[in-house]
């Protein structure tokens, strides 16, 4: 599933591709996609004849903004979203079609199905389902390390789950919080009540800086991601955990482990990341 980096990478495509367009007409050959309005036929027709302004992300949403209305989009597994002349062939499990008066397509192709669109007038969409209950975001500036102790620090629950959980913090998926754990040398099974200051302090400067880069180097492509332009991100290069069981540690050279927690695969090192509750040290 896209997460923050390849989401706002996407956000970043977009603009650049369709900021300005006028849309003509939609087409919506999977009427599941469309969760608000109940009728798809209402989807198209308000669409008709708003020009889109801009694209900004909350979380792992993107935030198609036109005038007047709102559209919330989530890629889920494999959306995509990519910009076609008007008569090329529309290629297979495209589900929306945005028409623009230019001669363009705006087309989003979902193989697995499971993207979802809503639509709202303006003001409406951070208020409702479902954007209304999404956390802090990570990247913007009033993310502190306090922000992050105070949301997270007395949940009872293990920290990676709760760095997951979108209500809590946005835009994290399994990669980037392997990834920041892992630099923040934090156990994914610690729980937030025995994180001491400078781990807190560890922990948030890693959430910043790997989401920072990934967003530099357009994303991971550890599948299907690809951005508006059809490019692959890069940072599955830079990864250095994830994905890299039994591969030496770029620390200590320890093998990783992959194991299970939260029902997430999960990749550390033994080693560099231990488990210490209560004064107890233990290792996987």
């Amino acid at each position: 599933m896209p997460e923050l980096p390849e989401v706002e990478t996407v956000r970043r495509t977009l603009i650049e591709l369709v900021a300005g367009k006028r849309i003509q007409s939609v087409t919506v050959k999977l009427p599941r996609i469309i969760q608000r309005p109940a009728e798809t036929e209402q989807f198209a027709d308000a669409l008709a004849g708003h020009t889109i302004q801009t694209v900004e992300r909350r979380g792992k949403f993107l935030r198609i903004i036109l005038d007047g209305l709102v559209l919330v989009s989530h890629l889920r597994m494999e959306g995509r979203y990519g910009v076609f002349p008007s008569d090329e062939p529309v290629e297979l499990h495209t589900h929306v079609i945005f028409h623009f008066e230019d001669g363009t397509d705006l087309r989003y192709k979902d193989v697995r199905q499971f993207g979802t669109m809503h639509l709202f007038t303006a003001g409406q969409d951070l208020e409702l389902p479902p954007l209304n209950k999404l956390g802090i975001e990570p990247l913007e500036p009033d993310f502190t390390v306090e922000l992050l102790r105070s949301k997270l620090e007395k949940r009872a629950t293990k920290i990676k789950p709760l760095l997951l959980n979108q209500e809590h913090i946005v835009g994290l998926g399994n990669i980037y919080v392997d990834e920041a754990l892992f630099l923040a040398r934090i156990h994914p099974e610690r729980s937030p009540s025995s994180l001491k200051p400078a781990e807190w302090k560890r922990l948030y400067k890693a959430i910043r800086s790997t989401l920072a880069h990934a967003v530099e180097a357009g994303g991971s492509s550890i599948k299907s991601y690809v951005n508006g332009q059809g490019e692959m991100g890069m940072f599955q290069h830079q990864l250095l955990v994830y994905g890299k069981k039994d591969e030496p540690c770029p620390n200590c050279s320890r093998p990783i482990y992959k194991f299970v927690v939260g029902g997430r695969g999960t990749h550390i090192c033994s080693k560099c990341q231990t488990l210490e509750e209560a004064g107890q040290l233990k290792a996987k």
